[in-house]
């Protein structure tokens, strides 16, 4: 099979692979223990873990916490700041978010927002109107521009005295459009805001600096950038003080400087250090490749009179292409599962699977939801596999 859906999730490198064997069999220590060499090395290879995803970031490693992936960062950080923004310093309880973040950010503001109990069911009524709660807090949700992205201006509009913290994602997941964080960032500051983004897609892909950007918390996923699934940091902007706080997600032991309790898994760490080692020291290289690639593909693609860009700005991160085929009798679903044993690739993402694209919706675009397919290289993809791709797209359209 041709694996072209990355974005999904990408394939573990050999590098990571080899680095993790070893917390799995012999050196299989917990961390949280002490004095006996098992529990020492399990420690030791935490913390250079986590020194190595700190220089990926261009961070510090005491600013890294271990989660099990971008959703519980997204989750402990939006809840756990607003949480401790309410109740401990001034009672500011409204956060700014788009309608084309990823839904572990969707989600957990609607939560915040008292529009939802649970991923999959509304809050409901007998009499069929939506039920809302009160939590605490409020969310706004700000359109984007036809090419999916989110505009600074329309982060400032949406500014309320009330504003704790705006999240707003670094590359979008379906469409791989590139917010301008920095600016955004700056707007967040000059009115006392704090600043998230999901930085899970582009994250080893494109140069990430949390300082230059100005973030101030983000989540991010070993798994695509080469990793392991089941493990993913949260960045906290730390000061001569240490990270302020911030309200823990889980609570038990004392694990992670006391933001996540529970017994940390090493192998999963280890490997996600390693993957970024490789992110950092192949970045120039690998981006080198996958730009020609991309530009090699959407070229031979758009050759096609039926094809279009769902996103032909400039602002847009290579080796993510989303496209429509614009013919009537074309249905991505029928057409992905028709190739699926030779083919990989998606609608969009695969946490929002079996639901039309709310992305692809809010660009303006909602009559061509069923029309799109996102195709996501690696650094393993060749130009033959592409072609056969572009012949494949070519054969039944």
């Amino acid at each position: 099979m041709i694996y072209l859906d990355n974005s999904a999730t990408s394939p573990v490198d050999e590098e990571v692979l080899d680095s993790m064997m070893p917390y799995l069999r012999e050196e299989y220590g917990n961390p949280s223990s002490k004095y006996y060499c098992k529990a020492v090395n399990a420690k030791n290879a935490v913390e250079e873990a986590r020194e190595k995803v700190a220089q990926l970031l261009e961070a510090r490693p005491e600013e890294i916490v271990f989660t099990a992936g971008s959703t519980e960062s997204t989750n402990f950080i939006l809840k756990g700041y607003m949480d401790y923004r309410k109740y401990y310093v001034d009672g500011k309880n409204h956060i700014i978010t788009s309608v084309v973040e990823h839904k572990a950010t969707l989600n957990t503001c609607k939560y915040l927002n008292g529009e939802i109990y649970s991923n999959n069911d509304p809050t409901f009524s007998l009499s069929g109107t939506a039920r809302r709660v009160d939590r605490g807090y409020s969310a706004s949700f700000i359109p984007v521009s036809e090419f999916g992205e989110v505009l600074p201006e329309k982060v400032r509009e949406a500014i309320q005295p009330d504003t704790a913290m705006v999240s707003i994602i670094h590359v979008n997941n379906e469409v791989g459009t590139i917010n301008d964080i920095a600016t955004i960032s700056g707007v967040c500051h000059q009115n006392g805001i704090a600043f998230h983004s999901d930085i899970t897609q582009s994250l080893g892909k494109i140069p990430i600096d949390v300082k230059k950007m100005g973030i101030d918390y983000a989540s991010c996923s070993a798994h695509k950038l080469y990793g392991p699934k089941g493990v993913g940091a949260a960045y906290l902007l730390s000061d001569d003080y240490g990270i302020s706080p911030i309200t823990a997600f889980m609570h038990g032991g004392e694990q992670e400087f006391g933001f996540r309790a529970g017994t940390l898994a090493v192998h999963n760490i280890v490997g996600f250090g390693k993957a970024a080692e490789i992110a950092k020291r192949d970045l120039q290289s690998t981006q080198k490749r996958i730009s020609e690639l991309d530009e090699y593909l959407v070229q031979n693609l758009l050759k096609m009179d039926c094809v279009r860009l769902t996103n032909s700005s400039e602002k847009r991160i290579p080796g993510l292409i989303s496209i429509i085929i614009d013919i009537p009798y074309f249905h991505n679903e029928r057409f992905i599962k028709m190739i699926s044993d030779e083919l990989a690739i998606s609608t969009g993402s695969a946490c929002s699977a079996g639901e039309p694209s709310y992305v692809i919706s809010a660009m303006g675009l909602a009559d061509m939801v069923s029309k799109v397919l996102r195709i996501t290289i690696n650094k393993h993809t060749t130009k033959e596999e592409l072609d056969y791709l572009i012949k494949t797209i070519s054969d039944n359209v």
